[in-house]
Order: C-alpha cells, then structure tokens, then sequence
C-alpha cells in the first residue's frame, strides 16, 4: 500500500469554493456548524444540501490524487467481493471492485482511512490501489455484490 499525501495542498472547502460548488457564506456556514457538531465537512455539506455527494467525491479526489470510480453501473464479479467480507465492506464503506495478481482494488467513500486500508491489506494479503466513490454508490454496490 502506497500512503499518499495531498496532490493539491487545500482544504477540502477551499477547493469547493474555488470550484463554485459552494459560495464563501455557505463555507462559513458549514464550518460554524462544524465546530459545534464535530463532523466530517463533506458530510456537513452534503446534510445541508449545498452539494452533492458526487462533488465532495470528485473534489477529494482531486485534492489527494486517488480515482473517482462512480459505481451505479459497475458490475462487480462474485470472485472479486468474495475477498472482502460483507460486514468488513460494510464497516469501512469500501467495496472491492477488481483483483489482478497480488493488487485488490477498492472503491472507498473515505480514501484517508489508513486502518481500513491497513486491515484490508493484513485480511486479504494483498496490495490495495484505492479508489473514491460515494458513500450511496458504495452501499448500492455492496448490496448488489453481497446478495444472501
């Protein structure tokens, strides 16, 4: 596993902003409420619709240089989903979407969680190549790949 470091060294709003995904206002806005609910900004923004999953997504994946993979249309082999188990999927918000040799690679909501990363790697003893996607898209997926 390769641990990355920030491709473009910005906060996650400020790329928002610059973008015109939110406005300055509505940065502060979320960033208030931040300080009082102690929650993940992208996840803030997205409660309060000021932006679409798929925004906060595409941006952290510009921000640190991981993939953006959009799932609703990806079909995930039952060979593939078998390496992880449902309820480790589940747990970290991650599917394994393709193995080729000794590389697993995962679509992720939270591309900076290095345990799930780490445990992924120590379960599976494979190498693991991260792609982002959305949290909804990656429920979806894992309900689609794990049917009882």
């Amino acid at each position: 596993m390769r641990f990355r470091r920030k491709k473009i060294d910005k906060l996650l709003g400020e790329i928002l902003v610059e973008k015109d995904i939110i406005t300055p206002q509505q940065l502060r806005e979320v960033l208030d409420a931040q300080a009082k609910e102690d929650g993940l900004i992208g996840e803030i923004i997205v409660n309060k619709k000021f932006a679409t999953e798929e925004d906060i997504a595409q941006c952290i994946s510009f921000q640190y240089g991981f993939p953006f993979l959009p799932l609703e249309n990806y079909d995930i082999p039952i060979e593939v989903a078998k390496i992880v188990p449902k309820n480790v999927a589940q747990h970290y918000c991650l599917v394994p979407i393709d193995k080729i040799g000794d590389t697993l690679t995962v679509a992720m909501a939270n591309p900076l969680n290095m345990e799930a990363a780490e445990d992924l790697e120590d379960l599976t003893s494979l190498n693991i190549q991260i792609f982002v996607s959305t949290s909804s898209d990656i429920r979806a997926a894992i309900e689609r790949s794990y049917k009882e």
